[in-house]
């Protein structure tokens, strides 16, 4: 059998907003049971922060699933992307 090759790499920014996303899910939910992890001591501004990065990782185009990356590979290949 011969091996192939991952055509369809991680986005590096994919990575960096899914880990600012998790967390901000990690500390919010640290914050609704009592303790915070950030020097952070307003919990409106931590809901703020966990908004901000959800938004951020919503709106962009995460391709997690290898289908979606080798698709976007594939148009980077022929100038589409």
């Amino acid at each position: 059998m011969s091996e192939t090759k991952n055509q369809a790499p991680f986005d590096k920014m994919m990575i960096i907003r899914t880990a600012i996303l998790l967390l901000a899910w990690l500390n919010q939910y640290l914050v609704i049971n009592g303790n915070s992890p950030l020097p952070i001591n307003s919990e409106e501004i931590t809901v703020l922060i966990t908004f901000a990065a959800s938004m951020w990782a919503w709106w962009k185009n995460n391709d997690v699933r290898y289908k979606a990356r080798r698709n976007t590979q594939y148009l980077k290949d022929k100038g589409l992307k």
